[in-house]
């Protein structure tokens, strides 16, 4: 598939049908999984990407059929660049990446993909990990790094955006963060 443009997410309350939603979703549109799996205290989470087009409609499929299972759905359809990196965990910080470290934490994995993206596209800052409900009780994180003006504006565009779904837990700008911080990503 050549490189994305678009992102969508369907977070559900039942396993059974997020496994019917993600068939039907893949039935639906020429759209590749990015993740699709289990997720904390008993839910089924889908990420998709493709064209915008194709993921409109795998969205619009799935949410036809999953009914009232649906906990929180989403697509951008331009996604930042720097989303996909960021949830395959595959960014690589160097050691002059950490002046700020920024934390945005949400009550769902689809409000954290959005705060990401919507943080990426305010301000220069490097999303190096967006972690989705896995561990967490079904909540997610971003973590980004930059100077400390635009970690600030980053976490703050973040914010508002999880706030606007009401998905809001915390947002942290740390400046001159210790080594250790960054230790497993540098």
């Amino acid at each position: 598939m050549a490189s994305p443009k678009s992102i969508g997410a369907i977070e559900l309350s039942s396993v059974g049908i997020g496994y019917k939603v993600q068939d039907e979703m893949l039935k639906a549109a020429a759209v590749e999984i990015v993740i699709a799996r289990t997720i904390c205290s008993g839910k089924y989470f889908i990420i998709i990407a493709g064209s915008v087009s194709d993921v409109r409609s795998a969205i619009a499929a799935g949410a036809k059929i999953a009914d009232e299972a649906i906990i929180d759905q989403l697509v951008i359809p331009k996604v930042h660049d720097s989303v996909f990196p960021a949830l395959g965990q595959s960014v690589v910080l160097s050691g002059d990446q950490g002046e700020a470290l920024g934390i945005v934490e949400t009550f769902s994995g689809v409000s954290v993909i959005a705060a990401a993206d919507a943080a990426a596209k305010a301000a220069r800052v490097t999303l190096f990990r967006i972690h989705v409900a896995m561990a967490l009780g079904g909540k997610g994180f971003c973590l980004m790094a930059g100077n400390v003006a635009d970690v600030t504006a980053g976490v703050s565009s973040a914010a508002a955006e999880a706030r606007k779904r009401g998905l809001l837990v915390s947002e942290v700008v740390i400046p001159r963060p210790s080594k250790e911080l960054f230790s497993e990503y540098i």
